[in-house]
């Protein structure tokens, strides 16, 4: 009896596969596109899950399929001539010859649009189709949004996932989960250090650092920075330390009067106008010859407010930003920022992804890409 049945599921795994090569052919699937699942085809021919996985694997082993964990199976290159059992190879269109069809969809997942996370989209597109591989650009409103994204993606069978995060305390539950199924995945701009998950960022610590250091070499001792609320963004935080530790290496007094933290973040669609915010520390520190700002929005509505307050700026005030967003170069005093390499960023985020893509067992790596300071006018020797 327990030969008859072996024989029966033989039997049936082998019917399964050729009806599985009959969908490929009717649904005309291109190399890489996923073919139905274990479950899907034991439903779809009312037989076991064991044995729609029998059929696929006799599928993988002819070359047809290939499988990875946890992410499906999907159509092979086609082979020239015969399958390992005679038949004719199913038929896969192709709209020119000699076409590398996509190795699968990358997914980019971003927290808003701007003119710094337009420029890594287009890095990250660029770079990904060098890959042979699509993008597939999601952006989310909040975190129970990034959450639902993540797990609809890894859901459909997603090749990898980039991820810059929306502004959290910690790595969030979904996260976790996708690192445990081995989902390729990094994040960017972004550092959890409760967890060891691939990561690239810029290096805002030592951004920050090396432009207070300029500013203390233009002969600049009262110092102040400027930011929007910290709340818990790893990069605001960098930023903050490094200008503090660029003062203490150079033996300059910490002065909390010279520390403003905003109460709600910069309006960027009013940085043209005076900043109440912005007028107050201002005129709390006269004193003052220089401001370091968290970001370039925050210095462009600080030197707006600075110029309406009748300061000049740098001949009273010079004023520096973080990032070298497109504005910083328009704007009535052009603005001395730190440039962020978006275009390295995305490069790296990239090639990292796809050595998880290709199995690559190395432990989490964190990959700090370094940022320059762009020299304009917003800034005046004292020396």
């Amino acid at each position: 009896m327990k030969d008859a049945r072996l024989m029966k599921q033989n039997q049936l795994y082998h019917r399964v596969a050729d009806q599985v090569i009959e969908i490929i052919q009717s649904r005309r699937l291109r190399p890489h596109d996923p073919v139905p699942s274990e479950g899907e085809l034991a439903k779809l021919f009312g037989v076991s899950r064991m044995t729609s996985k029998l059929a696929l694997q006799k599928l993988a082993e002819q070359g047809l399929v290939y499988r990875l964990p946890r992410r499906g199976t999907f159509l092979a290159q086609p082979q020239e001539g015969l399958m390992a059992d005679g038949g004719a190879s199913p038929q896969v269109t192709e709209t020119a010859p000699n076409v590398e069809r996509p190795f699968g969809q990358i997914a980019l997942i971003m927290p808003h649009l701007s003119d710094y996370t337009s420029r890594i989209i287009a890095a990250a597109e660029a770079e990904v189709r060098k890959h042979g591989c699509d993008l597939i650009l999601k952006m989310t409103k909040d975190r129970d949004d990034e959450d639902l994204c993540l797990e609809r993606l890894a859901e459909g069978g997603i090749t990898g996932i980039i991820l810059f995060p929306q502004g959290r305390k910690t790595c969030s539950d979904q996260v976790l989960r996708l690192k445990l199924c081995k989902l390729p995945l990094v994040i960017i701009d972004r550092i959890f250090h409760e967890v060891e998950i691939d990561c690239v960022y810029h290096d805002h610590y030592r951004g920050s650092y090396q432009m207070t250091k300029y500013l203390i070499e233009k002969g600049h001792r009262e110092v102040g920075y400027t930011s929007n609320p910290i709340d818990n963004i790893t990069s605001r935080k960098e930023r903050y330390q490094g200008y503090i530790q660029a003062l203490l290496d150079h033996k300059i007094p910490v002065k909390i009067q010279n520390i403003h933290f905003r109460s709600v973040a910069c309006d960027t669609s009013r940085i043209n106008e005076l900043d109440p915010e912005q007028e107050r520390f201002i005129q709390d520190n006269p004193r003052m010859t220089a401001i370091m700002c968290g970001d370039d929005h925050v210095a462009i509505s600080t030197i707006h407010t600075a110029l309406q307050m009748g300061i000049p700026v740098p001949e009273k005030l010079s004023i520096v930003g973080f990032s070298d967003i497109q504005l910083a170069a328009y704007i009535p005093t052009p603005l001395t920022t730190v440039r962020q390499d978006t275009e390295k960023l995305a490069r790296s985020a990239v090639d990292l992804l796809m050595k998880r893509v290709g199995n690559s067992n190395e432990n989490p790596i964190t990959i700090k890409i370094q940022t320059s300071i762009v020299e304009r006018q917003s800034v005046q020797s004292l020396t």
